[in-house]
């Protein structure tokens, strides 16, 4: 099983380096640019974002014990983000403060939909899948209000107007009520939602792939950072996470689901916000890159550890 997982991980992550290459040679040949993947950036945050949330909830039968389940699930993802925001307060308050946003945020925020989700599908099945989804509902609200604020975007203190009106509670606000209303919508409205929904892994790693194009990708393995944002994201979350679900008996589907999310790298939005609010993207392009490439090892270690 760790070698099928070890596998799993590492066929996502090459996935992901392709789509990334792609952005990068496209970039080198003047075909999609840096500049052309800024303007997608609002496409991506205000248009698809919201519509994979919508997607995630139609997708999903709504029998009370899948509510449920559902809510422990997302009560779960809250617990992941809640325990990573006391751990990154002492961290890099020697570094630049242009850059330290960056590290604080790859620290906490991981990439459950492009990770997580396909090796929860992958190694749970649809149960699996369907407790990812909660979490990711629940990192897209994090994601969008505490997210934005300790990256850096937010200047002169938090700004409590988009705790209400960001893609992730936007999303959630049209999704939630037709799932526990169990509204089916019809073809012509549900297809269009989960074509935009679909663009936002390949979207997202294009945009990913120009900004690695601008980078001096030797100082990557030299930053010392780097491989503190991997410490905490990949290995000290979760396991205090895995710690609390031995102690508190959470059901070992449950847990495993939970601990693919906890456990996943940095997310694509520490390169897609830094790029969204002028920040450093070099600095965020080589953290997302080198974190996922050391969660190959790393995650089936977890996924192990919440599954015995």
């Amino acid at each position: 099983m760790f070698i099928q997982n070890l596998l799993t991980t590492a066929q996502q992550v090459f996935i992901l380096y392709i789509l990334i290459a792609v952005g990068f040679f496209a970039d080198k040949f003047g075909l999609y640019t840096e500049k052309a993947s800024k303007l997608n950036t609002d496409l991506l945050f205000y248009i698809v974002t919201p519509m994979v949330i919508v997607n995630s909830f139609l997708s999903i039968d709504n029998s009370p014990e899948n509510l449920k389940n559902f809510g422990v699930a997302a009560l779960l993802g809250v617990a992941i983000h809640v325990i990573g925001m006391p751990l990154i307060v002492p961290l890099f308050r020697k570094t630049d403060k242009s850059k330290a946003g960056i590290y604080r945020y790859a620290c906490m925020y991981g990439n459950c939909g492009y990770m997580a989700l396909p090796l929860a599908q992958a190694v749970l099945g649809a149960e699996g899948a369907f407790y990812c989804s909660a979490i990711i509902m629940v990192f897209n609200i994090f994601s969008f209000t505490h997210g934005i604020y300790i990256i850096g975007a937010q200047k002169g203190g938090f700004d409590f107007k988009k705790l209400l009106i960001n893609p992730g509670t936007i999303g959630v606000s049209i999704g939630l009520p037709l799932y526990l209303l169990g509204v089916e919508l019809p073809t012509v409205i549900a297809t269009p939602i989960n074509s935009l929904a679909v663009l936002n892994t390949p979207l997202a790693m294009l945009i990913f792939g120009t900004y690695i194009a601008h980078t001096d990708l030797k100082t990557m393995f030299t930053d010392k950072n780097i491989y503190l944002v991997g410490i905490v994201k990949l290995i000290a979350i979760p396991l205090i996470m895995i710690a609390g679900f031995k102690l508190f008996n959470i059901p070992t589907v449950l847990a495993t689901a939970v601990a693919v999310s906890a456990s996943a790298p940095c997310a694509n939005n520490t390169v897609i916000f830094a790029g969204k609010y002028d920040l450093d993207t070099g600095t965020a392009s080589k953290t997302v890159a080198l974190v996922s490439f050391f969660s190959i090892i790393t995650m089936p270690v977890m996924i192990a550890l919440a599954a015995t």
